[in-house]
């Protein structure tokens, strides 16, 4: 059976932990953070869930003790100060980047074969300092970015279109961020139906515009980053490696030519399995979506450049 580990015992991380124990994805759940008696408690709340929820999987709770998440088959990686309001992901780099390069040492210390699952912000930033830091495979490497923003987007099509959820087709590309991330109405589908031909330009662009302050519109409200849908997107992709599910989604990966850009970990559509992300899956993007694009990936490499003196 499998063993993964969650780096950071958050809203967030925690979530994420509850999430796939249900499902149970593993033998065996590390739950690690560095304040003491967090996740060791949270562990144990999770466990005493068990017989009502009718999961076996165990998770154990420990205090930044590295050697406890040892042959880790998938680690996700949580850590850092959340947003707070008025504040954008781009602003949490120079803390959060000395934070995640120090748990991805550590954790591959002790399961050097793992796939890292990054979910830390600025996304798309700490994807990139994760894979050159490391010097992993770039299919070992995977931001989850994309798949929270394209929930979001499904969830505001439903809305408008006063349609069950689980019907909607959506997909966001681009960077995790409120104004790199590209919801691409154009692919948007309602059982096979364009959802352009069932909602007005108007409509669809207020979709798209809620889909990207979906994040800030929620840390307004909650006052810290959101944790529900993060956790359950982080858990869904863990479930798609573990299982080696080949499902596809939207997450931030290294690109080396696709989509016109290269030495950038940015969101794009790839088939996910049990070594991590297979391949890219190509878009036939036109030409307003494909300059759209590069203007994310313009933005999120300008945020890349900051790493430098950590690489």
């Amino acid at each position: 059976m499998s063993k993964i580990t969650v780096v950071g015992a958050g809203n967030v991380g925690a979530t994420c932990a509850n999430v796939m124990a249900q499902r149970e994805l593993a033998a065996e759940i590390v739950l690690l953070d560095i304040k003491e008696g967090v996740s060791e408690g949270k562990a144990l709340d999770m466990m005493q869930t068990a017989p009502l929820c009718d999961f076996d999987t165990r998770i154990t709770g420990v205090t930044n003790d590295y050697a406890a998440t040892a042959h880790s088959d998938v680690v996700v990686v949580t850590s850092g100060i959340p947003r707070k309001p008025g504040m954008t992901r781009e602003e949490l780099i120079g803390t959060n980047a000395g934070i995640v390069k120090s748990v991805v040492d550590n954790v591959l210390k002790h399961s050097p074969e793992a796939v890292i699952v990054m979910i830390s912000n600025p996304m798309d930033t700490m994807t990139y300092l994760t894979l050159k830091a490391s010097k992993l495979p770039k299919q070992r490497v995977i931001g989850m970015g994309g798949m929270l923003d394209s929930a979001r987007f499904k969830c505001y099509l439903s809305q408008a279109l006063q349609a069950p959820a689980s019907d909607i087709e959506g997909i966001v590309i681009g960077g995790h961020g409120d104004t790199t991330m590209i919801p691409l109405t154009r692919f948007a589908a309602y059982k096979g139906i364009a959802a352009s031909a069932l909602l007005s330009k108007e409509a669809l662009d207020k979709v798209a515009a809620d889909t990207m302050v979906g994040g800030a519109t929620l840390t307004k409200m909650l006052g810290t980053s959101a944790w529900y849908a993060p956790g359950a997107a982080g858990a869904t992709l863990v479930e798609a490696i573990i299982r080696d599910q080949k499902k596809v989604f939207p997450c931030c990966v290294y690109l080396d030519g696709e989509y016109g850009e290269s030495d950038i970990c940015i969101g794009v559509p790839v088939v996910v399995g049990k070594n991590g992300w297979e391949r890219i899956v190509p878009l036939d993007l036109n030409a307003g979506e494909q300059a759209t694009f590069k203007k994310s990936a313009d933005a999120v490499r300008s945020m890349n450049q900051v790493l430098q003196s950590i690489l």
